[in-house]
């Protein structure tokens, strides 16, 4: 008797099984379509208290964006030097502008320093980078597109996570379903948030009841000062400068992983990019190199820490350093 006729005889096949290169293996039920699936959504929400009515205008209109999916397919390689990004972000142009950012917002800004403890050129220097002072926010409908991606499967628990964050803030009231847009990965605001950092550290500056980090500038300079706070931030200190290494500097040194007083990058040859000595001050720092050990070097404090907090890019928490610099006059 064949090894197929023997596994029907034991009713293996009648009981959901199927045979497959010579191995019983069970038969997977298909996944729902993406109306099943925003049906086990809205029942799973309102099991966490999601109001029914918030619900029903939130999900009603979503629909599946094949343009998210065809995003986070395709996300290219990062080869761009670091000096091209550099000229790229931290532009004249961008410079200029996060200037007169500052100067317009100066009285605010001083309140959020004085109360957060963060330095307002890097507040602005943030709110910069990520969404060009808010002229750049995104046009996806934030719903809509974590759902894309939550039934997508390739990191569906996450994304179910951050759909489920994003209903909570919908349901306090704090943005209209329709006017909730950002990215196509679901960051949203002037400070491009994704839902669990809004639960976290959005703030309501104005004291309006809602954390306003779409229209409302004091909410979103706020915020993106309470989260580097909360991720802890020191405001007596920068976040590291450009130095000049010496001939036959030791490259195992370089990375986060090493960390040491100035004093003793002093005595190991290391001077300020301009030649001149590092400052006596206590930090400990570590050397970074952004191109793969070549090129430009950079002793990074506590704060270039705190910043890879909101992106884990060296590349970008450099160039917010470097824009605050710039904004703050240097």
């Amino acid at each position: 008797m064949t090894t197929l006729a023997k596994l029907a005889r034991a009713g293996y096949l009648a009981c959901g099984f199927q045979l497959f290169a010579g191995q019983v293996l069970a038969q997977e039920t298909p996944p729902p379509d993406f109306n099943g699936f925003l049906a086990g959504i809205r029942d799973e929400a309102a099991t966490k208290g999601i109001r029914a009515e918030t619900l029903e205008t939130a999900l009603s209109g979503v629909e599946h964006i094949d343009k998210v999916i065809e995003l986070d397919r395709r996300q290219p390689e990062f080869t761009m030097s670091f000096k091209t990004y550099m000229e790229r972000v931290v532009s004249k142009t961008k410079v200029e502008k996060g200037r007169r950012m500052l100067a317009e917002n100066r009285a605010v800004l001083a309140e959020i320093e004085a109360r957060y403890g963060v330095q307002a050129k890097y507040v602005v220097a943030l709110w910069g980078i990520e969404t060009d002072y808010g002229r750049v926010t995104g046009g996806y409908p934030v719903v809509s597109a974590l759902a894309t991606l939550a039934y997508d499967g390739r990191r569906s628990s996450y994304f179910r996570g951050e759909l489920m964050n994003a209903l909570q803030i919908l349901d306090e009231g704090h943005i209209a379903a329709s006017a909730m847009l950002g990215s196509w990965a679901g960051a949203m605001g002037q400070c491009q948030f994704m839902p669990s950092s809004f639960l976290r550290f959005a703030a309501d500056w104005d004291g309006d009841g809602r954390r306003d980090i779409w229209t409302t500038r004091a909410d979103v300079l706020a915020s993106a000062a309470n989260y580097l706070s909360k991720s802890g931030w020191k405001g007596d200190q920068s976040w590291g400068r450009a130095v000049k290494l010496p001939a036959k500097f030791d490259k195992n040194l370089v990375g986060l992983n090493t960390l040491k007083p100035l004093a003793e990058w002093t005595k190991l040859g290391l001077t300020n990019s301009n030649g001149k000595p590092l400052p006596k001050a206590a930090l400990q720092a570590s050397v970074v190199m952004p191109d793969n050990g070549n090129g430009a070097a950079f002793l990074v404090y506590d704060n270039f820490r705190t910043t890879l907090k909101w992106n884990r890019s060296t590349f970008f928490a450099l160039a917010v350093g470097h824009l605050a610099e710039r904004i703050g006059g240097k």
